[in-house]
């Protein structure tokens, strides 16, 4: 038997019979991780999201192309890799290309990305938000970007959705019974009394047992 020259790390082995059927597998690949050498590919995975704010009478169009490492194998993850945002609207051209390129070269650098649906949630319009339907309050369009971002990293797996334990849940529904007999608006199911939760950003606080508690994100005052 020839002498084999080892001229990578080894990582994994297993000792190989005679009766084997079939050569000894080593796993000596080391699972790729994004980088700013990484090259694009000619075609990437995307997504396309539409924002409508009262802001403008035309829809802002978000689109999250990913780029998929370590294809077919345990390791492969999707990862985004570029952002471009449309609209008919021209008043803000200026700093949504520059807003683009921006978060298009965070993507591209690698590393934990997700700061960036903070950093981009917590900018407030000096002039005011404004709600969506359903209630959900937006403090600026650049945090409605943001949450988008939010969303896509939530459903490629990069970010985990909060989820309330089930006794929260049952209280919260339970509570939410009590109260959805009150007069409520028409977009949206909580009481038109309730007030806005600064963590969800839903008109949903009531008055519960003497504390502030949002009925749809859990978020109590009183810890």
């Amino acid at each position: 038997m020839s002498a084999i020259e080892i001229n990578q790390k080894i990582v994994a082995y297993r000792i190989f019979k005679e009766e084997d059927n079939e050569a000894p597998v080593v796993n000596d690949a080391t699972p790729e991780t994004m980088h700013e050498n990484v090259s694009r590919p000619e075609r990437l995975h995307g997504e396309t999201y539409k924002i409508k704010t009262p802001l403008s009478d035309h829809a802002l169009y978000i689109t999250i192309n990913d780029i998929v490492l370590n294809p077919g194998t345990v390791h492969e993850q999707f990862q985004p890799f570029e952002i471009f945002i449309n609209s008919k609207n021209m008043e803000n051209f200026q700093w949504v290309v520059a807003l683009t390129r921006v978060i298009s070269a965070v993507f591209r650098k690698g590393g934990d990305i997700t700061f960036l649906v903070d950093e981009l949630k917590a900018v407030f319009d000096p002039t005011g938000g404004y709600f969506k339907s359903g209630g959900v309050f937006m403090p600026s369009l650049v945090a409605e970007i943001g949450s988008v971002i939010e969303s896509h990293l939530k459903n490629i797996g990069m970010l985990q959705p909060e989820s309330l334990s089930n006794e929260q849940k049952k209280i919260l529904e339970e509570k939410h019974l009590e109260y959805i007999k009150a007069e409520s608006t028409e977009d949206t199911a909580f009481p038109k009394d309730a007030l806005l939760c600064f963590k969800c950003h839903n008109k949903a606080v009531i008055l519960m047992d003497g504390c502030k508690t949002c009925l749809n994100c859990g978020d109590s005052k009183c810890g």
